[in-house]
């Protein structure tokens, strides 16, 4: 006889695992299905971001950013090294430790918490009156369940090219990307989006020569113009070289190479070459092979299945968040849906404010903003008042030698509504919390510059931002 649950989460990625923990607290009886194996075929939970996404990359990221340090900027402390060596294998390995670590983590979560993890590919297979089927099919074989309340947290992956075949050696995604054993000489990347950017700068700092080749003939379009063209004119001053408006037409690898060849924004023809090359075009929904139709469910034209504002498809008591829904494939984004259903099982009136999410881009500097930007808030005929301030007045920021950037606040031109922040920093990361907060409890941005800021500290720059709206800075 199948087992029932109140609950059913497919995918424990940072959605599905979090939605688990959090119907879990609710005292509802929950499984979770995963099917993740690691290169060694050990089964995790994390899903993508904790296993080859935002953890391991931004470990990389880390120990990358120690390496040029060392190489390049420890002479202006007044510390003197030569002959800096980066052991590869060994970076990976801190990188794989911290991600082992934190899926162990969450098997931890899931004992304390309770939560059945049924380990192989969960599938519909039709309804019953107690609920949805699902067949999960693991290395022991199949195993059937029922549950009242299904989340699909299936996740994404990464969108491949037809003309650019991903072995993960020489042509890679973000899997392979994470995973050289040496630093390439010369490194292509197709894409100039947050995953491109991110992993284009890990390896330009170790050494390689990086090219990034973007279709759309905007740099950053989804960011506010005056951050897009602060961060390129700061990566081509570290020489990451990015060319906007590239048509692509094919890609040859060979087992020691790649040959792209591509018309630039004037229509010219070009070749270039290099070691290896990173695909970096986006990532596409996973919703095949769930078995939908088995319950009467589709997805778009996109691939995506369709949700309303609480995350409920067109079935009762199916929900989907995260990647596999409309808005953007963020893995905090993805954890806000996950506690957001759990409670609406629960019979809770929970609320997300989708323009209250932030973006983060894990460059150096840091990119992040929330809200809306300067181009959008004017194309909706939006009266606003804006505030600038750069780190090169902080005194912290030159402290720690890092002085580029600036906070860019946006408030409504009549009430002062805080409306949009947009940063570019050294841990703009953390910075942009301040504004998340501000904005969800609609501040105006004197609230901000009246609010006391430790000294010295890169936060200070968040509250001259915020006097210079009524331009008002005080160390400027």
């Amino acid at each position: 006889m199948a087992k029932e649950f109140d609950v059913v989460v497919i995918g424990a990625g940072p959605g599905g695992y979090i939605a688990a923990i959090r119907a879990a607290q609710l005292g509802k009886s929950v499984a979770c299905i995963e099917k993740w194996k690691n290169p060694a075929g050990e089964l995790k939970l994390g899903g993508t971001c904790l296993n080859v996404g935002c953890i391991p990359s931004k470990a990389l990221l880390a120990s990358s950013e120690a390496f040029e340090d060392a190489s390049h900027h420890l002479d202006d402390h007044g510390i003197s090294v030569s002959d800096v060596k980066i052991d590869i294998a060994k970076m990976h390995a801190r990188k794989d430790a911290i991600v082992n670590k934190m899926t162990k983590g969450i098997e931890f979560l899931f004992r304390k918490n309770k939560i059945t993890w049924l380990k192989g590919h969960g599938k519909f297979t039709g309804k019953t009156d107690a609920g949805y089927q699902i067949d999960v099919a693991g290395d022991g074989g199949t195993e059937s369940v029922i549950a009242r309340n299904v989340i699909i947290a299936t996740g994404s992956k990464a969108r491949h090219l037809p003309f650019a075949k991903v072995d993960n050696r020489i042509v890679a995604d973000n899997e392979g990307a994470l995973a050289f054993d040496s630093v390439p000489k010369k490194l292509a990347v197709i894409g100039a989006g947050v995953i491109g950017l991110e992993l284009g700068s890990v390896w330009r700092r170790l050494g390689a020569e990086v090219t990034v080749l973007e279709a759309l003939p905007s740099f950053l379009g989804a960011a506010d113009q005056g951050l897009a063209k602060e961060a390129a004119k700061q990566f081509a001053k570290q020489g990451l070289k990015i060319h906007l408006g590239v048509q692509i037409s094919e890609v040859s690898a060979t087992d020691s190479g790649v040959t792209i060849s591509y018309a630039d924004k004037d229509g010219h023809a070009q070749k270039l070459e290099a070691d290896r090359l990173i695909v970096s075009v986006g990532r596409v929904p996973n919703t095949d092979d769930l078995g939908l139709d088995a319950i009467g469910l589709t997805v778009n034209e996109r691939g995506f299945i369709d949700v309303d504002d609480h995350c409920r498809t067109k079935l009762p008591g199916v929900y989907a968040i995260g990647d596999v829904v409309r808005g953007p494939m963020l893995a905090h984004k993805a954890e806000d849906e996950g506690v957001l259903v759990a409670e609406v099982i629960d019979g809770q009136k929970p609320h997300i404010d989708y323009n209250c999410i932030p973006w983060v881009i894990y460059t150096e500097p840091e990119i992040a903003w929330v809200g809306k930007t300067e181009e959008q808030l004017k194309a909706e005929g939006r009266q606003i008042k804006t505030g600038q301030f750069p780190f090169m007045a902080n005194g912290r920021a030159l402290g720690i030698n890092r002085a580029d950037g600036f906070v860019k606040m946006i408030a409504d031109a009549n009430t002062d509504e805080l409306l949009g922040v947009h940063i570019i920093s050294a841990n703009a990361s953390d910075l942009i919390a301040e504004a998340v907060v501000a904005m969800e409890f609609k501040a105006a941005s004197e609230d901000i510059g009246r609010i006391c800021h430790p000294h010295p500290s890169l936060s200070e720059v968040m509250r001259e931002a915020a006097l210079a709206v009524d331009k008002r800075a005080l160390n400027m």
